[in-house]
């Protein structure tokens, strides 16, 4: 019993000999993992920034279209100059005829003196001057300052005058005021005025 007791730890021994040199890896155990602690990726984020960009410049200034200068200077029509108030509600000329010349505004104005009997068209509607007697409000038909044009003739500007055949008419604030040069008769016409002399 003894022999089989000794072959046995013999076969024993020489199955560990063989297993061991068959064997490439060493018995030895492996060495334990080793922890490494990879710290997180830091991000830094910048604070955003906007960049202005300039504000386009701004549209030049609208130029206001220009305005007309008032005619100063009125050339003869037929020997007529021909002109209107500066706010358009009077029609102006001064006009020679073949007996009389004359100066005259026509347009709404007040007061008007009552209608004389001998007027059967329009009265008031104007103020005229001639050069044989002093100015007198019109009886007309029609308008008879006007050049006759498609729009009303030009205006005389505040401050301006028209001095011709004998007559000078001017522009102020408060009308248009026409004068016989020779004899000091004339007249001034404003919507809400007037006054004859």
């Amino acid at each position: 019993m003894r022999s089989v007791r000794g072959w046995l730890v013999g076969i024993g021994a020489a199955t560990a000999l063989v297993l061991s040199g068959c064997s490439g890896e060493s018995a030895a155990a492996p060495p334990p993992p080793t922890s490494t602690t990879t710290p997180a990726p830091t991000t830094t984020v910048a604070p955003a920034t906007t960049t202005e960009l300039p504000l386009p410049p701004p549209p030049p200034p609208v130029e206001p279209p220009p305005t007309a200068e008032p005619q100063t200077t009125y050339a003869a029509i037929g020997g007529a100059y021909y002109f209107s108030s500066p706010d358009g509600l009077f029609q102006c000329g001064i006009v020679p005829l073949s007996s009389r010349t004359e100066a005259g505004c026509q347009g709404t104005t007040n007061p008007v003196p009552p209608r004389p009997d001998d007027c059967m068209i329009n009265w008031g509607n104007g103020i005229r001057v001639t050069n044989d007697g002093p100015a007198a409000f019109m009886c007309s038909g029609g308008v008879v300052y006007t050049s006759g044009g498609e729009t009303i003739d030009p205006p005389l500007a505040v401050g301006a005058t028209i001095a011709e055949a004998g007559f000078t008419c001017t522009s102020a604030e408060n009308g248009i005021s026409c004068v016989d040069d020779a004899t000091g008769h004339g007249f001034r016409i404003a919507p809400d005025s007037n006054e004859v002399y």
